[in-house]
């Protein structure tokens, strides 16, 4: 009966953490969104700059800042390639969490900036859900947790029970 009982347990356990992973890959794709606009925002006057005289290509008007005979021109460019790197990641990250649900949950467990993770799993406040990606990210990690304790149980309850019985026939 109490096993019953921990089975039960570890079923709502994973159930639970399951549900989590949309509403997850959810928070870290808006804290990208966010951090991707204030960046265009951010970079917006060099942009227009950039844009009459270089074509466009803020790297450009970076080399130039860099190559300028003024001491505080040369000291914005690292600040301006700061910003501007920093817009080239969460352009990548925010294009990474405009795939399929399975390309986000690969790319955020695997992939993901980790300052921005970080900050997401600060800010993050648990909550249940109950759109259908949840309910199938919740029944799917109940599941595999289930099967995979009981089956390192078994195994474990086989390589003990299994040595006893070895040495009761001896």
């Amino acid at each position: 009966m109490l096993r019953s009982y921990l089975r039960l347990l570890l079923f709502a356990f994973g159930l639970l953490v399951g549900v989590q992973v949309p509403a997850f890959l959810d928070a870290y794709g808006q804290r990208v969104e966010a951090h991707r606009l204030e960046s265009v925002e951010s970079l917006s006057g060099f942009s227009e700059t950039a844009r009459r005289f270089f074509g466009g290509d803020l790297h450009k008007l970076v080399a130039h800042y860099r190559a300028s005979d003024d001491a505080v021109m040369r000291s914005d460019a690292a600040s301006l390639d700061h910003l501007v790197s920093r817009a080239a990641l969460l352009e990548r990250e925010w294009q990474a969490m405009q795939g399929p649900w399975h390309a986000r949950a690969w790319h955020v467990f695997s992939a993901a900036d980790q300052r921005l993770l970080a900050e997401t799993m600060a800010g993050y406040r648990y909550q249940i859900l109950l759109d259908p990606s949840a309910i199938a990210w919740g029944l799917s990690c109940a599941l595999l947790l289930a099967a995979l304790v009981e089956s390192l149980l078994v195994m474990l309850g086989s390589l003990l029970l299994g040595k006893r019985r070895r040495a009761l026939y001896r």
